[in-house]
């Protein structure tokens, strides 16, 4: 989404950050998608806990007026790890899942040290929002993991003891692409639960990618360039989802 209210470069025009995330839903179902996550990607630098009011009140906003725009599923995920806000959010507008950047264990990022809080997480979907699932990353970009394991260790943890419904394995960063070795190695710790692979993927390389995971996230590809934080190209998205069930055929 566009920069929300109280974020450094809040342009002061809400109309504008709703049709850009409009026209991009829009496009996505148009293209074939099976549903799409709304995150404050505009919001750098992002908050290491809570989000902010401003944060919080601009997705919840878009967040309906898309959920009324389109029938496929709908995902929030609250930069940088703001779970609690993304269940309120989902509650509110019947979004299907949440995606949690550190569900458990804790992480080094550009935000300082992030620490898991699943119990908490959890208990407010209990609360409010019974039926929503957790996609939760493993190892996520733009982070290190304070206490490094491999990475099996910490999907079955995310699992077992964290009860992820899904999870995401992601490049170094944005826009940088998974290792396969990665994906294998977390579709091998949970065997029975999905697994998908949440950066650098493109129409080049996303049968490739669905030779071992069960989903794909993905942005960068779809954009104007090949850009993340640009507007979603309808061609772009067509090619993307043609490739991706050419893999089905």
């Amino acid at each position: 989404m566009l920069p929300l209210p109280g974020s450094f470069r809040w342009g002061g025009e809400p109309s504008s950050v709703v049709e850009a995330a409009l026209a991009d839903a829009r496009t996505l179902e148009g293209a074939g998608f099976d549903g799409m996550i709304l995150e404050n990607y505009g919001d750098e630098p992002f908050a290491r806990d809570f989000a902010g009011r401003g944060a919080v009140a601009g997705l919840a906003a878009v967040a309906a007026r898309v959920a009324d725009a389109v029938t496929f599923p709908l995902g929030l995920n609250v930069l940088r790890n703001d779970a609690l806000s993304a269940v309120a959010i989902a509650a509110a507008v019947g979004a299907a899942f949440i995606r949690v950047n550190v569900h458990t264990g804790a992480a080094v990022t550009d935000q300082g040290i992030i620490q898991s809080e699943a119990r908490a997480t959890l208990a407010a979907i209990r609360d409010t929002a019974p039926d929503l699932s957790v996609f939760a990353d493993v190892a996520v970009k733009h982070a290190v993991p304070l206490a490094p394991m491999p990475i099996g260790r910490a999907a079955r943890d995310a699992v077992e003891r964290g009860r992820a419904d899904a999870l995401i394995i992601t490049g170094e960063a944005t826009g940088a692409e998974a290792q396969l070795d990665d994906v294998r190695a977390v579709a091998e710790a949970v065997q029975g639960t999905p697994v998908l692979v949440g950066s650098g993927v493109t129409a080049e390389t996303v049968v490739s990618m669905l030779g071992v995971a069960d989903g794909i996230i993905v942005g960068s590809d779809l954009m104007e360039g090949g850009r993340a934080g640009a507007r979603i190209e309808a061609s772009r998205a067509r090619t993307f989802v043609d490739a991706a069930r050419s893999h089905q055929r």
